[in-house]
């Protein structure tokens, strides 16, 4: 737990998270694992590096990149980083069996009254794997995804065409799962400019986020891109750790979870239970509680009272 705050969380209120991401994949991810392991409410398990669609090297680096982060945030315990699958499921029936895949079933099982959620911002692959490896943590799991496109057609969306067979995998289970697809996650915009006030003040770790994302925004992929401006961003992942600060209980509804195509549409199946799929985001109490918490743990880490 977290100690730079003023306020404490019960332990009633406490829950246990793994964070699975593609965190080499885009700069976005990055805000979101900071904002998990400065959220006292948090339990911080275990962050895991996430295969982003082109092969072990890119998990490699989301791993190598996850290492550099904890290394600027100086924690006190500093968080456990595993590596998870280096590629997409080969099939529904098959899982690809890594440290991380292996640290969910071993938390989904262990005898802990707290809950447990997976917040998962890239491929649903480490899952899917833990799931097939033990479909017992089933009822043990709520997954938060940021993915999949827009209901009630779906369409191409980059995480959920990152491995379609393990959403398929997921979405056919009995898990809980609560969904932020594309149109929703789109409503974290940000400029760089708001960023540069606000993010890269509050000392190493702000300022290692803001350059992160202000080289990324220079290198090819940035540029190629027909949707960044050069002037703004989105923080598309921070909604899964925000949804465990507010549930936003009046912002989602409860949709059949579908069957999804390989062309990454939606075709309801009306077979598998209903998954949370959040239609709207409180972006005003995500970012400015990713700020505060930045500020105070900046101020914290300069030994300063708050």
């Amino acid at each position: 737990m977290t100690t730079h705050c003023h306020f404490t969380v019960p332990r009633v209120k406490q829950v246990r998270v793994i964070t699975d991401t593609d965190f080499f994949n885009e700069a976005d991810d990055p805000f979101a694992v900071a904002q998990a392991l400065l959220s006292p409410k948090f339990d911080n398990i275990a962050l895991v590096a996430a295969h982003c669609g082109r092969g072990a090297e890119q998990m490699e680096e989301s791993y190598r990149g996850l290492q550099d982060m904890v290394a600027a945030m100086a924690l006190d315990e500093p968080a456990t980083i595993l590596h998870g699958a280096p590629h997409a499921l080969p099939n529904q029936a098959t899982p690809v069996v890594s440290k991380g895949a292996e640290c969910i079933v071993r938390e989904a099982m262990k005898d802990d009254d707290r809950p447990l959620f997976v917040l998962l911002l890239g491929p649903l692959t480490d899952l899917a794997s833990a799931l097939l490896m033990e479909p017992r943590i089933a009822g043990r799991v709520t997954a938060i995804w940021i993915g999949g496109g827009a209901y009630p057609v779906g369409g191409p969306e980059f995480n959920l065409g990152n491995d379609i067979a393990a959403v398929n995998v997921v979405f056919g289970s009995t898990m809980a799962v609560w969904q932020v697809p594309k149109n929703v996650y789109e409503m974290m915009p940000v400029s760089l400019a708001e960023l540069d006030c606000k993010v890269r003040p509050q000392g190493t770790l702000g300022r290692w986020l803001f350059d992160q994302l202000d080289a990324y925004n220079q290198s090819d992929s940035a540029a190629a891109s027909t949707f960044r401006t050069g002037e703004t961003w989105v923080l598309g992942d921070n909604p899964a750790p925000g949804l465990l600060l507010y549930e936003h209980r009046f912002a989602f509804d409860w949709v059949p979870a579908p069957y999804i195509t390989a062309d990454q549409t939606y075709a309801a199946v009306g077979r598998n239970r209903p998954i949370r799929v959040y239609r709207n985001i409180d972006s005003r109490l995500i970012l400015d509680d990713l700020y505060a918490k930045l500020a105070l743990y900046a101020r914290y880490m300069e030994g300063a009272s708050c």
